[in-house]
């Protein structure tokens, strides 16, 4: 066999493995919507739930998921940017900085159980945040900590180093080069990172379990010291708990399509953003 025919060979392989992941998703996305689009309405997804979560609707579980989403980023994406620059601007390559990576890919592969376990002691007994959404985005945040710092250190990698230098034989500082120069560059790459984050959050159920999340709260939170609901959880209350799992199984099915929406369209928008950035790059 020549180089030419074990080459075809392979790139067919590679197709239809390719084929068969995307046609995987599709057949996943495909089930969850045909056994959960018949619970899809405005009532469904405008009101609480109702007769031990068999009837009713998630609005609480929605507005909860979006409150721990936006809080974890909040806290994330800040300090896991800045920690990036850090180590790949300032710190050079030296023993620390190696033992800081090396860190931070063990703290990436750690089960989001222990995160929840860790959140439960530090934020809601040490620090008395009690079960609440800023001790859960606190937690979430802690998760996807890792994954915001080494998709931003690969940003900021593929920035070539010929701007840096550029900016600072112009007479600008290191500071004004990164904020002005690195930054904007790798905003496109960097935002990957954040796509990446916020579907891990939205779909995680261990670490709200210990720190945040309500078995029943048909009420929408006041402060960020309240509980709520999240879409997660309340997908595993609702499949597995009840006295009749066939009524609530629609309702399990319609809460895993919304979540799945919601991951979607959070998805869609970061992606615009990318895109906007991406524009903004080539332009300059």
């Amino acid at each position: 066999m020549n180089k030419k025919t074990s080459q075809k060979l392979a790139f067919i392989a590679f197709r239809i493995l390719g084929l068969l992941v995307v046609c995987l998703l599709f057949w996943i996305l495909g089930f969850i919507a045909y056994n959960g689009i018949g619970v899809i309405s405005w009532e469904f997804l405008s009101t609480a739930p109702t007769n031990g979560m068999t009837g009713g609707g998630i609005f609480p579980a929605i507005v909860g998921t979006l409150c721990l989403i936006a809080g974890s980023m909040i806290f994330a994406f800040p300090l896991g940017v800045m920690s990036a620059i850090y180590t790949n601007e300032y710190a050079g390559n030296g023993w620390i900085v190696k033992f800081i990576r090396v860190m931070t890919n063990n703290l990436s592969s750690i089960p989001s159980i222990v995160f929840g376990l860790f959140g439960m002691a530090l934020f809601v007994n040490t620090l008395g945040f009690g079960d609440s959404i800023i001790a859960g985005s606190l937690t979430l945040g802690l998760l996807v900590l890792p994954l915001v710092i080494r998709t931003t250190e690969e940003a900021l990698k593929a920035v070539p180093y010929a701007y840096r230098t550029g900016s600072l034989a112009l007479g600008a500082t290191r500071l004004q080069t990164i904020s002005r120069v690195v930054l904007p560059a790798a905003m496109p790459n960097i935002t990957t990172g954040l796509i990446l984050s916020i579907s891990r959050v939205s779909g995680e159920t261990a670490p709200i379990l210990f720190t945040v999340a309500a078995y029943f709260l048909p009420k929408l939170p006041s402060s960020i010291f309240d509980q709520v609901m999240a879409l997660p959880y309340h997908l595993y209350v609702v499949a597995t708990s009840g006295t009749d799992l066939e009524a609530s199984r629609p309702i399990a099915y319609g809460t895993a399509l919304v979540l799945i929406a919601i991951v979607l369209l959070m998805n869609l928008l970061a992606n615009m953003l990318r895109k906007y950035f991406g524009k903004k790059v080539k332009t300059n």
